[in-house]
């Protein structure tokens, strides 16, 4: 897949800015697809050069002009039929798996701290959403927001960074104890 469609699944929330979609990606896309605001910025130019997006400028005072952009009825269509098409398999490129891999041979202590940096990110990165899913929410219940809530997709993409951010944290403290006990038995 490629950031077009992420790009175009976000402008689904409304008119933004460049400025705006990075914070929109850091905040909610970023637990299934990770873009810099320089990619996001080339992105913007390439979908309204193709007429996926419309941009308007809106004038400012103190600063400099801002573009904000909106999905047109070509991007809409093209949006739509993208999610028809059979999604490609996810490829996993983990360098942290690497490192676990070789930790029979390799710093077991560095890998162990390893460990825990991504244990430390997932546990910052729940915090987050769960900040975004009170966001979200906006007070109701889940069961009445799945039923009346105006858009379902973006709080089905956040359960998924949710629950895989929690099984890297169950993950984490399987392959410390692991490791802890490879240790002692090394020690004896």
């Amino acid at each position: 897949m490629s950031l077009k469609y992420a790009v175009l699944a976000s402008l689904l929330e409304g008119e933004a800015s460049g400025y705006d979609l990075a914070k929109i990606f850091d905040v909610s896309v970023s637990n299934f697809w990770a873009a810099t605001p320089q990619q996001l910025y080339r992105e913007l130019e390439r979908l309204a050069a193709d007429g996926l997006i419309e941009a308007r400028v809106v004038p400012q005072e103190r600063r400099p002009n801002k573009r904000l952009f909106t999905l047109t009825a070509a991007g809409r269509a093209d949006l739509v039929a993208f999610t028809a098409k059979e999604p490609r398999p996810t490829a996993v490129r983990d360098e942290l798996m690497v490192k676990v891999q070789a930790a029979d041979i390799g710093d077991t202590a560095a890998v162990r701290a390893h460990i825990e940096e991504r244990m430390a990110w997932a546990t910052g990165k729940l915090a987050r959403y769960e900040r975004v899913r009170a966001h979200l929410l906006q007070g109701m219940s889940e069961e009445r927001f799945l039923r009346e809530g105006e858009r379902v997709g973006p709080y089905l993409t956040l359960l998924r960074g949710i629950s895989l951010e929690e099984e890297n944290l169950r993950w984490g403290r399987r392959a410390l104890e692991i490791l802890d006990l490879r240790t002692a038995g090394a020690d004896r």
